[in-house]
């Protein structure tokens, strides 16, 4: 012990550094964790998925095929998860990633309960010859359960749930032949932006 020095003030920065290091050790576990409880979402799932509803909506706005609205987007909605769902998978294997369990499950608990409603509401009102509530329906579901999921994603994917119920309220009046366009918006379009928006935002990031 240096001369002069009080062996109470000693202790006294002992401790001090020690609860700063304990403290700056905390903060660094608790930053590692939410960054392993964020799940990540590849920019081109949503640029494929975009393009499956644009596609879509270009083909339900064919005269002949028109009447056939509700089936061509129903495929359009299982081909687009289906092919994103691949997207997520392959980026994930290609970059040596993990799926931690838990985000993946909190995410999907997020996204099933109003994809669920929208499914039986589509088949309630589809029985009740209601089909032009339909659209807007799908996109306000789909709309909220993007926003909820967003908790586990980035920002973006928050503002483009929201964008999505905007159009949701958007299309709720409207004809099946003109919320059709609302739905290729939505569908087709936002998932195009934010995929190439969320794409260049993890290749900064890089």
């Amino acid at each position: 012990m240096a001369k002069g020095a009080s062996p109470r003030k000693v202790e006294a920065g002992n401790t001090v550094a020690l609860n700063m290091h304990a403290l700056g050790t905390l903060q660094y576990i608790r930053a590692s964790i939410d960054a392993a409880g964020l799940l990540a979402v590849p920019g081109s799932a949503g640029i494929t998925m975009g393009s499956v509803g644009c596609v879509a909506a270009l083909v339900a706005a064919h005269p002949a095929l028109a009447h056939h609205w509700l089936a061509i987007w129903i495929a359009a909605a299982i081909t687009a998860f289906l092919c994103g769902s691949a997207v997520m998978v392959h980026q994930a294997v290609s970059a040596r990633s993990t799926f931690y369990r838990g985000p993946v499950r909190k995410f999907l608990l997020c996204l099933s309960p109003p994809l669920v409603a929208g499914a039986l509401l589509t088949v309630a009102l589809y029985q009740h010859h209601d089909e032009s509530l339909i659209p807007g329906a799908w996109l306000l579901l789909y709309g909220s359960a993007v926003a909820a999921a967003s908790t586990l994603t980035v920002r973006s994917v928050g503002v483009m749930g929201v964008l999505f119920m905007a159009l949701g309220v958007l299309a709720l009046p409207l004809s099946p032949a003109a919320a059709n366009w609302v739905l290729g918006a939505g569908f087709g379009g936002l998932h195009l932006v934010f995929g190439v928006l969320i794409g260049w935002m993890n290749h900064e990031q890089r």
